[in-house]
């Protein structure tokens, strides 16, 4: 039991979700590692939403709202974390949950399709009983795409990601939205859209600026969206570390 009065809090019950996670066979035990990189960037921004980051999730956003078939993919960390979010982002935005692992079983495929049952997810893509395609350029299991999911996507919501696959979604013209809370990483270099913050933050923003953008025009959008630098916004975000003493 962790006490509420605990000046970490909020971060230890994160971990604890991750742990069980785990321990359930929906987090590859790398996964942890993943997480506690994360962590610590997340302390070094004061576990806060900058500026910078709020600018890119009104773009990411944007994006979405523009977008024919956007897809928002799954891996072990956000579904332990963020699973009910995402099931609610795909309902609002009308958007598609689909599963890709790098440390890809067929137990944790099962395992996290559950989970997004669960939290009220009508259909998930990238199943093993689908006929899946895979793209070009990857070598790892996370070259799986659904050929109505991520394979015909036009953005792709990309969480927690490996840069390998970062890159190759966004050279293939794809928009590509990622969560990182690294700035310096190849998926945050890599990507259309880097959101530099934590999952458990930025899920919640975005649902609520999507439901405010939803009044707008598609030109205003447009605006939106090419109004957004990646690279500004990232260097940006650097600063934000800097700031911190």
């Amino acid at each position: 039991m962790i006490p509420e009065s605990h000046p970490r809090y909020e971060s230890l019950l994160l971990r604890e979700k991750i742990v069980k996670a785990f321990k359930k066979g929906i987090l590859a035990d790398s996964g942890m590692i993943a997480h506690g990189r994360g962590e610590a960037f997340d302390y070094l921004l004061g576990e806060k939403t900058s500026n910078p980051a709020k600018s890119a999730i009104k773009a990411g956003a944007a994006a979405i709202l523009l977008s024919k078939n956007p897809v928002f993919s799954v891996n072990g960390n956000t579904a332990a974390l963020v699973a009910e979010e995402m099931v609610e982002l795909c309902r609002i935005s009308g958007g598609k949950l689909e599963i890709n692992l790098f440390h890809r079983t067929p137990q944790r495929v099962n395992a996290i399709e559950h989970v997004l049952k669960h939290a009220g997810a009508e259909k998930v893509l990238g199943l093993d009983d689908e006929k899946l395609k895979y793209l070009e350029g990857i070598e790892s299991p996370r070259a799986t795409a659904s050929a109505s999911g991520i394979y015909d996507a036009d953005v792709i919501l990309v969480p927690l990601e490996d840069g390998d696959r970062a890159e190759i979604l966004h050279k293939t013209g794809k928009i590509v939205i990622t969560i990182d809370l690294n700035p310096l990483s190849r998926t945050s270099q890599m990507s259309s859209i880097s959101i530099v913050d934590n999952i458990v933050r930025v899920l919640p923003l975005l649902i609520q600026e999507i439901n405010q953008l939803k009044r707008e025009k598609k030109e205003n959008l447009q605006q939106i969206l090419d109004n957004f630098d990646n690279q500004k916004n990232l260097k940006e975000s650097l600063h934000v570390f800097k700031l911190k003493k």
